[in-house]
């Protein structure tokens, strides 16, 4: 194992610009500069092995070998074996490489057999996965930077002085631009919406489901640079598990606020977010508004029945018994919106991996419904396009075995020449059409701000 200081920036966005124009440079950002909440930035570039999914087939580059390999494995498998046997890690850091990338909501295909009605129009992998041998870690609580590695590969030891020289160069601020070209399109109408919320209660009343989430898609024409989108991004939305991915077919542009899993050593622990109310300008309203969050019995209903079903989905994974909700309708308050968020923990049963555990739990039930596969069904069904990534989940894992992932809401994707992104969520029998097409446009507000097209950025 090799860990080397670097200069610390308090806005671990000067180290990344140093690589965020190389494919597969990925950056885990907790948006540390505006809001202070988050602890470690991870900055990942030049894998030495990239897995890109699509449909039934996983393609292999292993980049030091000039290797292309395709395989119609299990893609969690795959990252797996690619991970090997654990390492120990000595350095107190949260990853010194491993695997980092994004798995999408519709690799949720692999693991539920769903029909194929909504249209497919952005064409990235289902999984973009690359296998990184160093990364630099920014911990902002102690206000130090390092490049750390496992040094699991040759070239690593070879490069490690250019990296160092690199990372501990002069940041410079090269003048970024974005250009918004369009008004920004949804791909459902309030009648549309409505038309499909009303499906979903009839369905409700059937007892087909409890609970689905509904999401509409929103897109505009886009010209310059996404980095300087990701830039103001961070700005109007700060969130802890905010990301950004450049890989060659197109970047995702995430500012989560939603932990999916983490797992450090055996032990387990998953935060879902259910219920939001709008943030107002004004002090009191808006603490008017978070205590009615807290008392709301609809969304209280809404965050237990996906507290259920991952404490469901965990157990498959944990130690019978070892699965716990130590915090039940905690409010967390972001830019734009307070949430209702619980935590779940467990402890990882033995001989089971953190992947394991992902693709027991993917995709997020958070963000379908339950029950879970009834609820995707139900989701193809109305929703007129495929997520992409939306949905998904952004995550590292350790050649040491620990994880932690988001799960992709408040995330952009740039593909070809658009911006696209959702806004949605969770229909219930009490749910109203209306207040449920405004929550869309209240998780989307910071967003929207992007998408002013008389501005240049």
């Amino acid at each position: 194992m090799k860990v080397s200081e670097l200069p610390y920036y308090h806005d671990s966005a000067k180290l990344f610009a140093k690589v965020a124009d190389e494919p597969w440079s990925m950056f885990l950002d907790s948006a540390h500069p505006e809001t202070d909440v988050g602890r470690y930035d991870i900055i990942v570039s030049r894998p030495l092995v990239t897995l890109e999914t699509f449909g039934d087939v996983t393609h292999i580059v292993e980049i030091d070998k000039s290797k292309k390999t395709s395989s119609k494995e299990d893609p969690f498998l795959l990252v797996k074996q690619y991970l090997g046997d654990k390492d120990k890690n000595l350095s107190g850091l949260p990853f010194c490489g491993g695997a980092l990338g994004y798995f999408a909501y519709d690799l949720g295909r692999k693991i539920e057999t769903l029909p194929e009605i909504s249209i497919q129009d952005i064409n990235m992998p289902e999984m973009a996965i690359g296998i990184y041998d160093w990364a630099v870690i920014v911990d902002h609580h102690v206000r130090r930077a390092w490049l750390a590695s496992f040094c699991r590969f040759e070239k690593t030891e070879k490069i490690w002085s250019e990296l160092q020289e690199l990372f501990s160069s002069n940041a410079v601020d090269n003048e970024r631009k974005y250009q918004i070209k369009t008004d920004v399109e949804s791909n459902m109408s309030k009648e549309e919406y409505t038309k499909a919320f009303d499906r979903i209660k009839n369905y409700i009343l059937d007892g087909d489901c409890y609970q689905v989430n509904l999401a509409q898609r929103f897109s505009a024409k886009f010209e310059g640079d996404s980095w300087a989108v990701y830039l103001k991004l961070r700005q109007l939305n700060p969130a802890p598990f905010s990301a950004y991915i450049n890989i060659p077919s197109g970047t995702v542009l995430s500012s989560s606020p939603e932990r999916f899993l983490l797992v450090t050593g055996n032990q387990v622990e998953t935060k879902p977010i259910k219920g939001t109310k709008h943030r107002s300008v004004f002090a009191y309203e808006d603490k008017a508004l978070a205590a009615s969050l807290l008392e709301s019995e609809k969304d209280r209903a809404e965050n237990l029945m996906i507290v259920d079903l991952l404490r469901n989905d965990i157990s498959k994974s944990c130690d019978s018994g070892s699965v716990l909700v130590p915090k039940l309708f905690s409010l967390e308050t972001y830019a734009t919106v307070h949430h209702l968020v619980s935590t779940i923990s467990g402890r990882l049963s033995k001989g089971k991996h953190a992947l394991d555990l992902l693709r027991d739990c993917f995709p997020g039930g958070s963000i379908t419904g339950a029950p879970k596969h009834r609820s995707m069904e139900i989701i193809e069904e109305l929703e007129p396009h495929r997520r992409s990534v939306y949905c998904g989940s952004i995550a590292y894992i350790g050649f040491d075995g620990n994880m932690d992932s988001n799960i992709c809401i408040r995330t952009l994707v740039k593909y070809e020449n658009k911006l696209y992104f959702h806004a949605g969520g969770g229909i219930v029998w009490d749910s109203k059409a209306d207040a449920e097409y405004k929550e869309c446009f209240d998780k989307a507000a910071a967003l929207l701000k992007l998408f002013k097209h008389e501005e240049t950025h």
